[in-house]
């Protein structure tokens, strides 16, 4: 990218609800040059989320996305039943033959003013580390339930997000970290990362339902944005759009989330963010 274009970044669509659907419809670049970022979870069925891509890779320079997990989750009345790493796959089928970089792809490079900066996109799911015991990698999926359940909280990812062929979610998640930091590791100058979920614990303070921590993030991801040059890190999954900084590093939450969410916070949901311009 040269010129006046800008690195956009958004997530959560979920464009089940027809206010979302509608305003994923509206979205357009201001310059030709945009890039966008899509963090995941733009819908759970799994044409439409083809489609959603699709369209944005008309109209965007470069799209760039990475999973969610509502995109992996497998739903009854979809016609594509395939669960796991199968799902997962299937998507980065339907996003190659429209040109959108995945989390299999080579990181494209920003050519900014300031410079070329690496974009990094991160599929590395959760482990329920992230729990409100702080035991940390010692914290079970059974404790993290049960803990929710006692609080009225209810993850759905419990019954539709499916890790086939591995034996769980956790195992899934020390794979998909394990490969991740090794490509980060290879990569020399500034990074831009891009996950759906939180890097860090720490965002997670602002969460309405504590108690949905555990399916946020892993702790084997806590360090990255210090253990490499990190220009900026880029997230979803919690639904609440901020700008933060941790250890001198900018972190972005781009959601849009449900519209009962975006709705108290003004008139139209949030516009993609700003990264790079």
């Amino acid at each position: 990218m040269t010129g006046a274009g800008r690195l956009l970044a958004i997530s959560d669509l979920h464009i089940g609800y027809p206010e979302n659907r509608e305003f994923a419809a509206s979205l357009r670049p201001e310059h030709p040059d945009d890039w966008l970022i899509v963090a995941g979870d733009v819908g759970e069925v799994f044409a439409d989320v083809g489609y959603v891509l699709a369209t944005l890779a008309d109209r965007f320079a470069r799209v760039i996305w990475t999973p969610g997990n509502h995109e992996l989750w497998t739903l009854p009345a979809d016609p594509v039943a395939v669960r796991g790493v199968a799902r997962y796959e299937a998507l980065l089928k339907v996003c190659r033959r429209f040109g959108v970089l995945t989390p299999e792809d080579e990181f494209p490079v920003w050519q900014g003013s300031a410079g070329p900066v690496t974009i990094a996109p991160l599929f590395t799911l959760y482990d329920y580390s992230f729990s409100l015991s702080g035991d940390g990698a010692a914290a079970t999926r059974a404790r993290a339930v049960a803990v929710a359940r006692a609080a009225g909280v209810a993850a759905a990812d419990e019954d539709r997000l499916h890790p086939d062929p591995y034996p769980s979610v956790g195992a899934w998640c020390r794979d998909r970290v394990a490969a991740s930091a090794a490509r980060l590791a290879s990569v020399s100058g500034p990074m831009v990362l891009v996950s759906h979920w939180p890097l860090l614990r720490a965002p997670l303070t602002a969460l309405r339902h504590p108690e949905y921590a555990p399916w946020c993030g892993t702790e084997l991801t806590a360090e990255w944005h210090r253990s490499f040059p990190v220009a900026a890190a880029v997230y979803g999954h919690l639904h609440i759009p901020r700008t933060t900084v941790h250890d001198g590093v900018r972190f972005e939450e781009v959601s849009v989330g449900y519209p009962r969410e975006w709705q108290r916070r003004g008139p139209a949901p949030p516009q993609p963010r700003i990264i790079l311009g």
